[in-house]
């Protein structure tokens, strides 16, 4: 068989923080792959591309690697086919089929939805953001399992939330680490980003601090979101000063070199100069959920600022050491929470001490971030690692494989091989986030007309409804997507009703 390689593309930026940036992997197709795979036509492309982690972050790509245990040499003809249900996250390029080679066996994957009821279609891949229940692959037939990827925002798909939603995945591959495949770490490239002496010294922040500037930054420019953040902030301003240059509760213009935010996309050089002359930086994420953690939480560290943080509520797990970062839930009010960063700006010694995970001799002394950074098998801007949009590829190709040989083995033999097990279901260990709640203060002192509380909490319940509406479809093996609604109906009646 002939070896596939990939080669890295340039990577284009197509807009504001809410495009996404692809880097996708070329492949060279065989002849066999080419002309066996004759039922494979171009599909589609167009998919819905959100803000994501891709934006910023490079694939690195690496020449097919057949694994040690895969003796694999089935003809394409033969091989499992994992169906990419979103094509605008097919990992291959050009074309919309590819062999693969994993770490012991090989497939086909895909992103020809005229597949999806070919009987080698072991698996369907979702992107979380892009899965919605009213345009699911129905029916879902029992040979056929379902995966999911989804690094991104909680708030972009709460249906994957509830376990009704999450459930219906065989595979994942979440920012969480109970995930199958975890990407938590996937926006910290490498130990030495943190590592990065300050971008701007002590020293110099104070110089700037004496200039007029804050002691604290905060910069976003998507305000209405889950978590509320704004709505915090607002009352911290009461008690420290705060320099906005977002759109969202904006107090200060950018330098008319930076008015272009598309700048803060990427790490470009005059942005970060900018934003590291501050000491601390707000950085508070727009969804709430356990090990979600982004650039607003590694890009100060890496510079050398202190990020005031609130997000995952399982963050100090990640930290390099015990004080890096300032946690927003530690302190009981706004008020209590600028009082320490009033005091950490006037003792350059306190707040130094923030710093000390960058001494390159022990400063990082948490053994779970170490090691999982030393183990995880894909790469950011690596190129000896492969992307982890491949490496869940093979993952599940690899699952999908095993599990359909000992389907095959107890079939030849069912005295000798017993039957394999249904395949696993995820849990919300894999993905579950809470409801939202106000950024500050009590939910019973919202007013009723406030904008937050008419949109998150009603799609963090809708998206219930749906995640039970779609399992009530499969459930019933139907066809249409679009009796979607009748369904949740019919639930909705008969929980009225005290039957479900």
């Amino acid at each position: 068989m002939m070896a596939v390689r990939r080669r890295l593309l340039p990577c284009a930026c197509l807009g504001l923080l809410g495009l996404l940036c692809w880097v996708l992997v070329s492949g060279a197709f065989s002849p066999e792959t080419e002309h066996q795979m004759e039922f494979m036509d171009a599909s589609e492309l167009g998919a819905f591309q959100p803000q994501s982690a891709l934006s910023d972050m490079e694939f690195s790509a690496i020449s097919s690697y057949r694994g040690p245990g895969n003796k694999d040499q089935r003809s394409n003809k033969e091989l499992p086919i994992l169906l990419w249900w979103s094509a605008g996250l097919f990992p291959h390029f050009p074309g919309d089929t590819e062999r693969i080679d994993c770490a012991t066996s090989s497939c086909m994957a895909t992103s020809n939805r005229k597949v999806q009821h070919h009987k080698r279609t072991a698996s369907i891949i979702f992107y979380g953001t892009d899965f919605r229940a009213y345009e699911a692959p129905l029916p879902r037939p029992p040979h056929q399992t379902w995966a999911l990827f989804h690094e991104e925002s909680p708030m972009n798909n709460y249906l994957l939330s509830h376990g009704p939603g999450i459930r219906l995945f065989n595979h994942t591959a979440t920012f969480s680490r109970g995930s199958d495949y975890p990407l938590t770490l996937q926006w910290l490239p490498t130990l030495s980003y943190l590592l990065q002496p300050p971008a701007v010294p002590l020293r110099e922040k104070n110089l700037w601090r004496a200039k007029g500037l804050a002691p604290v930054l905060y910069m976003q420019s998507h305000c209405d979101v889950p978590s509320d953040r704004d709505r915090y902030v607002r009352e911290l301003m009461k008690y420290i000063e705060v320099d906005s240059y977002g759109k969202c509760l904006n107090n200060k213009a950018l330098p008319a070199e930076l008015e272009d935010t598309a700048t803060a996309t990427g790490e470009e050089t005059r942005f970060m100069s900018f934003v590291a002359r501050y000491k601390f930086h707000l950085a508070f994420e727009n969804g709430l959920c356990s090990d979600y953690m982004t650039e607003k939480l590694w890009r100060p560290l890496h510079q050398g600022c202190v990020p005031v943080y609130r997000g995952s509520p399982s963050v100090a797990d990640w930290m390099p050491n015990g004080r890096a970062v300032v946690l927003v839930d530690d302190f009981s009010s706004p008020e209590e929470l600028a009082a320490l960063l009033r005091h950490l700006d006037q003792d350059d010694e306190a707040y130094a001490r923030y710093l000390e995970y960058k001494d390159p001799d022990g400063g990082v002394t948490n053994a779970r971030l170490l090691e999982r950074l030393e183990a995880r098998e894909w790469g950011v801007n690596d190129m000896s690692k492969p992307n982890y949009l491949n490496g869940f590829e093979c993952y599940v190709c690899d699952r999908e494989n095993a599990r359909l040989a000992a389907e095959r083995a107890h079939q030849r033999a069912p005295q000798q091989a017993p039957p394999p097990p249904p395949a696993k279901m995820a849990n919300n260990s894999h993905m579950g986030c809470p409801l939202p709640r106000p950024g500050y203060g009590d939910i019973g002192d919202v007013p009723p007309d406030d904008g937050w509380l008419q949109i998150w909490p009603l799609d963090y319940w809708q998206s219930l409804d749906q995640a039970e509406g779609l399992e009530s479809l499969i459930r019933h093996n139907e066809s249409d997507p679009s009796l979607l609604w009748q369904h949740i109906q019919n639930i909705a009646v008969r929980r009225a009703r005290g039957k479900h």
